[in-house]
């Protein structure tokens, strides 16, 4: 089938699923995924989608400033599951919660299907939860009409894992730095996700990547296992990031 091809996505189609997968997208009003699994339950996930979104929606509905605010909001008694991720890992961040919903999204469908699938990864506009029994390297995108020369090389010992990304550059989300890309790695979605953005934020310039390493290190005992940062044509990495090169 064809994928999203607007420029920002195109990588999807250097995704290469492994012998006896498949790739497929699903998309639900604004949220686009790309999964590959073992087998297409494309439908299924779909449906699984719109009720995470309808649960989330009527929250925002009765609580707009949860969706509005740049910084932490707590989530009020009654709240979604997925309500409730968010805003822990936005208030270990210190960022909006809307900072950490991609990220969560990916992995409540992961763990979701995941007992259909042992292998299936989610990607969710930069944003991916990954199951996997196999090793995997995921590119680092940084400069879309570059390609991709970088990627992260995981074991099946790593599986689960998040990684998480934020740009100034690339897509639409919301970042107050300059860097071309930040990719965070936790075994949580939505802290994956709520670290890259306010690692994101620190990163002015290629001279401010030494102080983002040190408040990637700082976050450690939140569960932020490696972070990875492009601005210009430096990079700045640590943590649990093997690095390989792409052909």
């Amino acid at each position: 089938m064809d994928v999203f091809t607007g420029v920002h996505r195109e990588y999807r189609q250097r995704t290469r699923p492994g012998p006896g997968e498949t790739g497929f997208q699903c998309v639900v009003e604004q949220t686009d995924l790309w999964i590959v699994a073992r087998r297409d339950v494309g439908l299924e996930v779909a449906r699984f989608v719109a009720e995470l979104r309808a649960g989330l929606k009527n929250y925002l509905i009765l609580h707009p400033q949860f969706q509005k605010s740049l910084v932490p909001v707590a989530a009020q008694p009654g709240a979604p599951p997925i309500a409730l991720a968010m805003a822990e890992a936005a208030t270990a961040c210190g960022v909006g919660p809307m900072a950490a919903v991609a990220g969560a999204v990916a992995q409540f469908v992961a763990e979701r299907f995941v007992p259909q699938s042992p292998d299936f990864l989610v990607e969710n506009g930069g944003d991916t939860f990954l199951c996997s029994t196999r090793e995997r390297v995921i590119g680092l995108l940084a400069k879309p009409l570059e390609g991709v020369s970088l990627g992260l090389r995981l074991a099946p010992r790593d599986f689960p894992v998040s990684l998480c990304a934020s740009s100034a550059t690339i897509g639409p989300s919301l970042s107050f730095g300059a860097a071309d890309v930040v990719v965070v790695r936790a075994k949580n979605g939505a802290l994956a996700d709520a670290a890259a953005t306010a690692l994101g934020n620190l990163i002015k310039s290629p001279q401010h990547l030494k102080p983002a390493v040190d408040a990637a290190q700082a976050m450690r005992p939140l569960g932020v296992e490696g972070f990875f940062a492009q601005c210009g044509d430096r990079i700045a990495v640590c943590g649990k990031m093997e690095l390989v090169a792409l052909e």
